[in-house]
Formats: structure tokens, sequence, C-alpha cells
């Protein structure tokens, strides 16, 4: 497999990274991905030798995650309610009850949540949350620990978390949460402020240990495979207040902001390029997101980190994907704020062959100069 060339004067991880969201000259598109459990077991039976972490080597990423914040009720409680060969029910950190399979990644079964009122939010769950250990105690600060021992200068740095949206899907339901945001907006202006302020509370933790940063990866699933879950104007009323004030930590540091969301969020577009988001992930193909479209439209104001359809690369035809990959990076390269990310995460339906097609396939077109 050939290593990717330019006239453009070789960059690092990070200088590519931050060039592509400042959307700015650099050598080639950088690159990260993520990988189902299935998927690694997959191609190691089919020549492949590693885990995700070596995968993303071969890939050849520019990215690093090293944390990730989540404010949680009831830390490290996880209680059994019940379990059978394939799966098991359990009451998580949140208060959510939810089946999980046992020997494989899979989207879990919501059974319940325990906070499903605005009382229960004010006498238990709210005060359990500002009484909370922060997420990043224990392990997570081992594993910094470490990273801060190896050689960072050549790795564009994330530091992760969910946003106030996502924490109150985990918190109390799809359903009862789009009902309070018609029915009982102060209820969900008070959940939205509460981790958010959480939120940018262990983000500052983490950068007092010392961590360098280059960016905040902001992760919360505002969309589903028609559109966004609310309209604009509840999004601009409830969430957006607190997704501005993300940005601004973040920024007043000097560090950048990329917003993965899945689903069809075309229409918070603009509100996204008001927030000052930096860049925009995954960008899920299947729910109509293409960076062909959305490129010329806010390429000026906003990077893009993804897009390539997964279904496309499970059906394993060659020139298929090579037209999926070609046309995308075309697109996404025209204001140089582009990175490679499948359009979620790599199914185990994609073979190794196709992976080091794709791999390829990035080396001939993700080159600028």
């Amino acid at each position: 497999m050939s290593n990717s060339t330019s006239s453009v004067t070789q960059l690092t991880s990070r200088q590519r990274m931050t060039r592509m969201l400042q959307r700015q000259d650099h050598d080639r598109i950088p690159r990260h991905d993520g990988f189902w459990p299935e998927t690694i077991a997959r191609w190691n039976k089919e020549g492949f030798s590693g885990d995700g972490d070596v995968a993303l080597k071969v890939l050849g990423s520019d990215v690093a995650q090293i944390g990730f914040v989540w404010p949680c009720p009831f830390p490290g409680q996880e209680q059994v309610i019940e379990e059978d060969e394939t799966t098991k029910v359990i009451k998580d950190s949140m208060g959510q009850i939810k089946r999980l399979w046992k020997d494989k990644w899979g989207t879990p079964e919501h059974i319940g949540f325990e906070c499903d009122s605005a009382v229960k939010w004010r006498e238990i769950y709210k005060p359990a949350l500002l009484l909370a250990e922060p997420s990043i105690a224990a392990g997570q600060r081992e594993r910094l620990e470490r990273w801060k021992q190896q050689d960072q200068d050549e790795r564009f740095c994330t530091i992760c978390g969910i946003e106030s949206f996502e924490a109150m899907r985990q918190l109390i339901g799809d359903e009862v949460l789009l009902m309070a945001m018609a029915d009982d907006p102060d209820w969900v202006i008070d959940m939205s402020a509460t981790y958010t302020d959480l939120i940018i509370g262990e983000w500052q933790i983490l950068l007092n240990t010392g961590l360098h940063a280059d960016a905040m990866w902001l992760f919360g699933d505002v969309g589903y495979n028609s559109g966004p879950f609310f309209s604009p104007a509840m999004y601009r009323q409830l969430i957006q207040p607190d997704h501005q004030r993300l940005v601004s930590f973040a920024h007043e540091k000097g560090i950048k902001l990329i917003y993965h969301t899945d689903g069809d969020v075309r229409p918070l577009l603009e509100s996204f390029v008001e927030n000052g988001f930096d860049c925009l992930q995954p960008m899920e193909a299947k729910a109509n997101m293409d960076v062909r479209d959305l490129a010329p439209r806010y390429g000026e104001n906003l990077s893009f980190f993804g897009n390539i359809d997964m279904t496309v690369a499970s059906r394993n035809d060659r020139d298929e994907v090579e037209e999926e990959v070609r046309s995308k990076l075309a697109a996404g390269m025209t204001h140089h704020g582009y990175a490679y990310h499948s359009d979620h995460s790599v199914p185990p339906d994609v073979s190794w062959q196709t992976y080091q097609w794709i791999i390829e396939l990035l080396d001939k077109y993700g080159n600028y100069g």
C-alpha cells in the first residue's frame, strides 16, 4: 500500500488537522475512523492482525481521543436486574433500564427510565448529579496519565464529551424529553444548563492536569434518518444557548470544537454555523447528509468530517466504492475543510479487502498540491 505524497511540505497530524479545521492549505486530507468489534473480528480472519488501534495505524489516523466526559448521577452503580444466555438487563449509572447483548456490539433495548418527571429531576437526579464524583475519575485518569507520558507532539488530541441533549435522552428517554420540550420547556432548560455546567467543569479538570487538547469533540445525536428530533425554533430556544457556551469555552482557550451528531440535521446547519462549530461529524449518508451538496453551501464556514457511505462499502464493489470516495473527497476538499471518516463507523459487512481499497483511494484522491 503506497504512502501519501504531495508537492506540499508534509505536515504533522496536529498541523494537518488544525489547518483543515481552519480551512487553510495543507498536504492531504486528515484521516480517522471507528470500527465495530465484529468488524475487527472479521478482518482478523481475512489477513488483518490486531485490534482497532492497529487498524487506525494502518489507516494513518491523525487523531487521538484521549478522554471522555459523561456526567452521571450514580457513577459506577450498574445493577444487573436479569440475564439469560445472550443478553442482560441492567440499570445503569443514569438510572436507565436497558437490555444489552453479552457477546456483540449493538444498540441496546431501552426498557425504562427512572427519572421520568420534573419532580424526580429536582428532588433526586439533579442533586445526585451535583454531588457525584466527576466522570473522569479512577481508570480514565490513569489512562490520561499514561498518555501524558507519551510523545504527543505529532498527534491531534481531542477531549470528548457528551452534550446536554444526548445526556437528557439517556436520563429521561426520547418520549418524555420531546414532550417536555413542548409542554415544560423550563424543565428542559434547567436540565440542559445543569449538564452543560458539569461538562465544562469536567473539561476544565482535564485541562488542569496539564493535558494538551487541540479540540473538544462533542457527542450528541439531535437527528434521526428523516430530520432533527425538534424544530429549529425549539433548538434555538432550548439547546443552542448551551451549545454556544461549550463553543465559547473551547474557543476562549484556543481549542477547536468538533460536533458529532447522527441523523439528518440539515435544517439546523445555519444554527450550527451561528454557534461557531468548527466541524461537523460523521455526516450520516443514509440520513441524506451529503458533502457534495453541503460543501458548496457551508464550506466557507464549516469543515466536514466523514460522510463516506458504509452501505456502499458493505456491497464490497470496488467501482462503487471508488466513485463514493472520489466524488466526496473532491467535494469536501474544495474549501480545504474535509477529513476522512466513515459516515458512522465501519460495520462487519465491510471486508478487509474493501477497507484496504478505501485506504488506497485516500492515497490516490486525498492529496493537495
